[in-house]
């Protein structure tokens, strides 16, 4: 047998220890989401040294890619594994696909990759493949626990219209037609000690009702308490985004469940004055700035808030508009701008 190097003896047997038991890490990296929806993306071998150069040390990936996946072995970058929407209905009807699906695309690479999370489904509540999610979350989880491998969470990613109320942040609580799946997938991830993915864009809101929303609200400049509910003071939009999540899942039992933030970020152009290069990076500099500070948020004071940022490239084959242009880079490897 040819000889194996001492790193990668290490980097293999740290990836074991984590996907098995969990370690509690100090990495304070912010994530960033590595979207492919662009037909001029650099290979995914180019990709992973990008988030290694620029110090990177999470990644989400949408679905299992397999390039991605080849080419993060032994790279030291934490994964959150997301399940195509498409793939869910299928899951659900079978605890064996769930079973082909974990052995293909995560147990080849368990040695070499440390899996913080598996989402079954992106942004599919409210709506018609809601109803798949808690099963297949359950069929996953199972396969984890027979294989003793409690450092992955599953979860679910979920956008602000899983809420019915958001404001004020003290009365969040779930759309009507998104309650009773929420209730489920709350409880479950209770049990588990698994936090709810949610993607948060003060950029939308603020778009939407630059009139009654501030700018300086909205990226974390405010000097004030722009909002004050009961005795909190809301100082930026992100946190009373979070606290609102924080609220609904206490209403439906989940008080103890943490929240990752899977997605938040600001489009560089598309829609005028409300998008340039110097308000996208003014967002993701002050938003890498509050996650690493573990500030928390006025309901959850101190608390580590995981994030990560939308997204790697500007991706051609999005929409037309800002969905095109969120990316911290162009698809040629260079900065749009710095957020260091």
């Amino acid at each position: 047998m040819a000889a194996v190097p001492w790193v990668a003896l290490i980097l293999s047997f740290a990836a074991t220890i984590h996907n098995h038991i969990g370690l509690v890490e100090a990495s304070v990296d912010i994530g960033v989401c590595y979207g492919m929806l662009g037909d001029d993306l650099p290979a995914a071998t180019e990709v992973v040294n990008l988030y290694k150069t620029n110090g990177i040390g999470k990644m989400r990936l949408f679905d299992p890619n397999p390039a991605a996946l080849e080419a993060l072995r032994g790279k030291e970058i934490d994964v959150s594994l997301g399940i195509r929407n498409e793939d869910l209905p299928q899951l659900t009807a079978s605890v064996d696909a769930v079973n082909l699906w974990f052995a293909t695309n995560v147990e080849p690479y368990l040695n070499d990759i440390v899996f913080n999370y598996i989402s079954v489904g992106n942004e599919v509540i409210p709506g018609s493949l809601g109803i798949y999610v808690l099963p297949v979350m359950q069929s996953l989880q199972k396969i984890l626990d027979d294989r003793n491998l409690a450092g992955i969470k599953v979860s679910t990613v979920v956008p602000g219209s899983a809420l019915g109320v958001s404001f004020p942040p003290s009365s969040g609580e779930f759309a009507l037609e998104a309650s009773s799946v929420m209730s489920g997938i709350v409880a479950f991830l209770a049990q588990r000690g698994s936090p709810l993915l949610i993607n948060v864009y003060p950029y939308f809101s603020y778009a939407s009702d630059p009139v009654n929303i501030r700018l300086d609200y909205a990226q974390f400049t405010a000097t004030s308490p722009v909002v004050k509910d009961g005795e909190l003071s809301y100082y930026n939009l992100f946190d009373a985004a979070v606290d609102s999540f924080l609220a609904a899942m206490e209403k439906v039992g989940g008080a103890n469940v943490d929240v990752v933030v899977s997605e938040s970020g600001w489009p560089s152009d598309g829609n005028g004055n409300f998008t340039t290069p110097e308000l996208a990076g003014t967002y993701n500099r002050n938003f890498l700035k509050h996650i690493t500070s573990n500030a928390g948020t006025p309901k959850r004071p101190g608390a580590y808030i995981e994030g990560y940022i939308f997204a790697m490239f500007n991706e051609n084959q999005k929409p037309e508009g800002v969905e095109q242009h969120f990316g911290l880079f162009h698809p040629n490897m260079q900065p749009v701008y710095s957020i260091y």
